[in-house]
């Protein structure tokens, strides 16, 4: 049975959803004021893990990752660049998708938009100002009153007087306690008039917050089989989501609490100030055309598949350190993964989850979603198709490879695919080479060995091996090759 380390009581647990059969799933989505960066890559890449193995494993999935459309900071930069707020939003979400796509990131069965549920969120607020959970303050908002709920604290594991407020609860004047956070924010003259909602707390816009709760309840209900998000979002976003909900309605929010783990950038947290700072795609590829970003990806698809690869062999809970030799070392073994499939041409066969490979890599998954132990499995199916040259094994490696999102690109065109590490190497030393310039040195090798010219067909493959470019001659005159 599925057990999964539920971040609420802090143990493993199995996992048992309301409707029998049925995982509903809450992850927070995006604030789109800015590209995905690597730490939206592990949330994005993890969760799709999840809802691939949920699904594998028989569920039915209504899997909802949210999009926060409006805030601050992207009035922030629809100001200093002179567009409305919904030309912002609609580049950064496109951009957004771009990437997911890149990285094997499946859509979620429901998108919902912030904007999209104000009415939603109004009368959640109306309700806590009914039961006193919520208060006006003299600069027009709408806040929380925390002391009022008597969970608090309770996701975070931390006391009222342990807490501080987090980056993102403004602390003002108006405020009854420094935790307290902003339902409804009222609006300032100076702000666009596209960012103002008429509400009975007069014009303004809602708190980060309340938005998650409007939208998970308005398209799962109550309780949540599972609620996910990145490590940062725990305190205070989560638990504030729970004091809203569980405030206005009672019960419970969510009954699983799931968080990966942070993603660091040379041992550091990832921040603008340190230099750190990595975008997907600048990270696997220099930054794709945004006129024509799906196909600038799909024209290089070993670095995407790379920083997927990177990602999933590691536990989404682990602390995972992002370097260029780490990132160059995840390609490395998924070459590896993919040259098995190249040397063993698979064939499509069903995974039997009682066979001995599949029921270890079921066993890792129903682990808390041991992705790291379900890749150690391919690993071994690679070495074992290597040896026994059998199209099942072969087969069957990328079969499971699939539930993890992976090994699902032609091997032939993955080997061929350059990477920018490998670009910049040669390029340096003024060897790189098109595909179309090594598919004509190896037909002059092969005309070169027809005509016994034995030392001219050598020096070609010294050539081509001084650029990176490995070959393979196969029966039947075939010569395969790959990029090292």
């Amino acid at each position: 049975m599925l057990q999964i380390y539920n971040s609420l009581t802090r143990t493993k647990e199995a996992l048992r959803t309301v409707e029998p059969g049925h995982v509903r799933m809450y992850v927070c989505g995006m604030t789109v004021y800015d590209f995905c960066h690597l730490g939206h890559a592990r949330m994005l890449v993890s969760f799709d893990v999840v809802q691939r193995w949920l699904r594998a494993s028989g569920y039915r999935v209504t899997y909802v990752r949210n999009i926060t459309d409006i805030d601050d900071k992207i009035i922030r930069r629809a100001v200093e660049t002179g567009r409305r707020l919904n030309e912002v939003t609609s580049f950064y979400i496109d951009a957004m998708r771009a990437d997911e796509q890149a990285l094997g990131v499946q859509a979620p069965t429901y998108e919902p938009r912030a904007t999209e549920h104000v009415g939603d969120m109004l009368d959640i607020i109306a309700r806590l100002e009914e039961k006193g959970l919520a208060y006006r303050s003299d600069d027009g908002d709408v806040n929380y009153a925390v002391r009022g709920f008597e969970g608090y604290g309770k996701l975070s594991g931390k006391s009222l007087d342990d807490l501080r407020a987090g980056e993102r609860v403004a602390v003002s004047a108006g405020k009854r306690d420094p935790l307290d956070f902003v339902l409804w924010k009222a609006a300032k003259a100076e702000e666009p008039e596209e960012s103002k909602w008429e509400s009975p707390y007069g014009l303004g816009r809602p708190g980060w917050h309340i938005e998650c709760s409007a939208m998970s309840k308005a398209l799962l209900g109550l309780p949540l089989d599972i609620h996910g998000g990145g490590p940062d979002l725990k305190f205070p976003h989560h638990e504030n989501e729970i004091a809203q909900t569980e405030g206005a309605f009672g019960g419970t929010l969510a009954t699983v609490w799931m968080h990966c783990g942070p993603l660091m950038v040379d041992a550091d947290k990832m921040s603008k100030s340190l230099g750190n700072f990595r975008r997907i795609r600048s990270t696997i590829a220099v930054d794709p055309d945004p006129s024509d970003e799906v196909a600038a990806y799909q024209a290089n698809p070993r670095e995407a598949e790379m920083l997927r690869f990177f990602i999933v062999r590691n536990h989404y809970r682990s602390v995972q350190n992002y370097t260029p030799d780490n990132l160059v070392d995840a390609q490395h073994a998924l070459d590896r993964l993919y040259q098995a499939l190249a040397n063993v041409p698979p064939q499509a066969v069903e995974i039997d989850w009682n066979a001995p490979y599949c029921r270890e890599f079921r066993d890792a998954m129903n682990d808390d979603f041991n992705s790291a132990g379900a890749v150690a499995v391919l690993f071994e199916l690679a070495g074992e198709a290597n040896r026994s040259r059998s199209p099942a094994t072969s087969g069957l490696l990328k079969a499971l490879g699939g539930v993890l999102g992976l090994l699902q690109t032609d091997p032939q065109r993955y080997l061929q695919s350059p990477t920018r590490y490998q670009a910049n190497a040669q390029a340096a030393a003024g060897t790189g080479l098109a595909n179309e310039q090594i598919e004509a040195l190896i037909e002059a090798r092969n005309q070169a060995k027809k005509a016994r010219d034995y030392g001219e067909a050598d020096r070609i493959r010294a050539q081509l091996q001084a650029a990176g470019i490995e070959l393979e001659d196969r029966p039947g005159g075939v010569t395969q090759w790959r990029r090292a």
